[in-house]
């Protein structure tokens, strides 16, 4: 067996190195193939990632929603009078009001302002984000605000500074000046940077309606539960379920596939992500049944002389793995470099997994092409292909 692939390598690399302006070619259509693939695995990890990045951090297990608002966060209403419902259920450890809207960033020297996901969070309780710079939010009633990553590198807002929001409420545009104190890691809600608020802050802030405005009452769009065991996440649900009227309780996970658009989105990435495999499999399996059928006469003589069909197909799985292997190299290190040249505008993630998957399912692709060429090479007559037999 040593000696089989010893031969087979040895023809492989003379025929590579012989031809090499050709396999360069071929090496360059499958890194094409790979940077295709690659960037459309990074753009869905991207979009599906700004997306879900707070929900899928948070530290909390259950999400409580307003009854028939299909987990919609958007759709749903609760008041404090929820809250403090589900904090004595047994089992609840922690719970937090949630209020999700939007608002406009006034950024000096910037013509157009940044628009950004405006979220009313409880200090202390489940739903403020950890920060890595600065300090945690101070009163439930304080102008103070943490900003995560992506507002920083987009806004060049630092600790200490002073924010300008612009809201509409009713029928005028309010401006309000809010002090950051905190920096968070990644933390975008809906596709937008995020800016945290104390609550009842958030719900003088806040986009309203006129009939809104005179409101004394602050209602959340949703409750964050956490749990004393997370392994017992069902049984609380049902007991919250059972004490607390008109509510539905989901988990993060339901939630953000329930999120608008979020399903239709990674299932059309991830279709475009599989066409591009399977174009590649042809490509690369045409590729090798035109070099096969071009060297029939080769591949006869080889025969007569005693080589066996284990030592050409061999050869040719040892000749597709080389080229598979340099074009997914040099398609990688171009995926590599392109990604550098993007500005954080971009929601494009190079996930580890994600992009190891991707590559190794490349790497299958071109054996996986090949197989057809190498069944007919190994099924050529010596005497046939030398024009011998009668």
């Amino acid at each position: 067996m040593k000696q089989v692939m010893e031969i087979s390598a040895f023809l492989a690399f003379k025929e590579i190195w012989r031809n090499r302006g050709r396999f360069l070619l071929v090496a360059l259509v499958i890194a094409l193939i790979t940077l295709l693939v690659l960037f459309i695995a990074a753009l869905g990890e991207g979009l599906g990632n700004g997306n879900r990045e707070y929900l899928s951090k948070l530290d909390a297990q259950l999400i409580a929603f307003q009854s028939k608002s299909d987990y919609l966060i958007g759709a749903s209403r609760l008041d404090r009078d929820r809250l403090a419902s589900i904090a004595r259920v047994q089992g609840v450890a922690d719970a937090g009001m949630l209020g999700a809207s939007s608002a406009n960033l006034i950024l000096p020297g910037q013509e157009e302002p940044l628009k950004v996901a405006l979220l009313g969070v409880e200090p202390g309780h489940a739903g403020e984000p950890p920060v890595v710079q600065g300090r945690q939010l101070g009163t439930k009633l304080s102008n103070e605000v943490i900003i995560d990553r992506n507002t920083a590198l987009r806004s060049g807002l630092a600790l200490g500074d002073t924010l300008e929001m612009r809201v509409t409420q009713g029928t005028r545009d309010e401006y309000y000046k809010l002090r950051v104190v905190g920096i968070s890691g990644g933390q975008q809600y809906s596709l937008q940077p995020s800016i945290f608020v104390p609550f009842f802050t958030w719900d003088k802030v806040r986009p309203k309606s006129e009939a809104e405005i005179n409101s004394s009452d602050p209602i959340a769009n949703i409750i964050l539960i956490k749990l004393d065991d997370p392994a017992q996440a069902d049984v609380v649900r049902q007991r919250i379920l059972s004490q607390v009227n008109n509510i539905e309780v989901a988990t993060i996970s339901e939630t953000i596939q329930a999120l608008p658009g979020y399903s239709a989105q990674q299932s059309t990435l991830n279709t475009q992500g599989g066409f591009t495999l399977f174009i590649g499999l042809l490509v690369i399996g045409g590729f090798f049944q035109i070099q096969i059928l071009q060297k029939v006469a080769q591949i006869g003589v080889l025969k007569a002389i005693g080589t066996t069909n284990k030592v050409v197909a061999a050869t040719f799985i040892i000749q597709i793995f080389m080229i598979t292997v340099i074009g997914v190299l040099i398609g990688s290190l171009l995926t590599f470099l392109f990604s550098l040249t993007f500005p954080p505008t971009i929601p494009i993630v190079f996930n580890g997994t994600t992009s190891a998957i991707a590559i190794v399912a490349l790497l299958l692709i071109g054996p996986l092409g090949g197989l057809v060429s190498i069944r007919y090479a190994v099924r050529i007559e010596p005497l046939k292909a030398l024009g011998l037999s009668s």
